[in-house]
């Protein structure tokens, strides 16, 4: 079975921020991830972690005025030095709250634009640098543009092409399975094919982005891929509970039961 982290920014939002550590640790998760923790103190962060007792796992690096619109920095030319401060800004959370992976949001921009795509990886090449420096992992995400509009990095195979050209130790991919089935569907075989790259992955289900198993993918079928696969990271659970976050957490108790169970049921369910 997977190792599932709770998705701070979008589960157990009854609570404000800092309290969602203990409500996550209450229901049984034993790590989280969020999208950013710069609107709190590295110690209130780090205080928060600790008494809950859990584990950081990922969070992004900021990603310019996300209240106006702006989806990240690294593809933006006209960005590239609020980009650097901002690698030193995510690095600083990172070493308080010993969190090992750091997602670059690409942001807006057109797919085609070559300045565009030099500014990207000139971003990348200098994150994973200091990333690798600070003992920290860099990632990237594709992401679908019916949620995000825009977005410059829309394709996991461009985002494969792009960590094989840049040969960086310290840049993987983060394979999101709601995206995935949402850009290019085949999410067995793309997990099959890219897990040499993949540094994380998250799941929610498809199209609600709801609790995994309520959507049109055998989820459970997937995290048993993951395991035949041998994945051994965590999964973020990124996903909008469709009510009350612990009234939806019974997928969880179905996932970390035993896998003959998960054999039963997926003789009898389509994928």
């Amino acid at each position: 079975m997977p190792r599932f982290a709770a998705n701070l920014s979008m589960m157990f939002t009854e609570r404000p921020l800092l309290e969602r550590f203990g409500a996550a640790a209450e229901a049984g998760f034993e790590a989280v991830e969020y999208l950013f923790p710069y609107d709190h103190p590295t110690e209130a962060v780090a205080a928060a972690l600790r008494a809950a007792g859990l584990r950081q796992v990922l969070f992004n690096l900021p990603p310019g005025d996300w209240a106006k619109g702006e989806r990240g920095l690294a593809a933006l030319p006209e960005r590239a030095e609020e980009f650097r401060r901002s690698v030193a800004t995510a690095l600083d959370y990172a070493r308080a709250l010993d969190a090992p992976l750091l997602h670059v949001m690409a942001g807006l921009a057109p797919v085609g634009d070559p300045a565009a795509a030099a500014a990207y990886l000139d971003a990348l090449r200098f994150a994973a640098d200091a990333a690798g420096a600070a003992g920290r992992t860099l990632l990237i995400e594709p992401i679908n543009r019916r949620d995000m509009p825009g977005y410059f990095l829309d394709d996991f195979d461009r985002a494969a092409e792009i960590i094989d050209r840049l040969e960086h130790p310290n840049l993987r991919l983060q394979f999101d399975i709601y995206h995935r089935q949402i850009l290019h569907g085949d999410v067995l075989t793309g997990l099959e094919t890219l897990m040499p790259v993949i540094g994380h992955v998250q799941v929610a289900s498809v199209p609600k982005r709801q609790e995994p198993g309520t959507g049109e993918l055998d989820d459970f079928r997937i995290f048993a891929a993951l395991d035949a696969l041998g994945y051994d990271g965590w999964v973020g659970c990124e996903y909008r509970p469709a009510g009350a976050t612990l009234d939806g957490l019974g997928w969880l108790e179905r996932a970390r039961a035993p896998r003959a169970d998960h054999a039963v049921h997926n003789r009898r369910a389509a994928f």
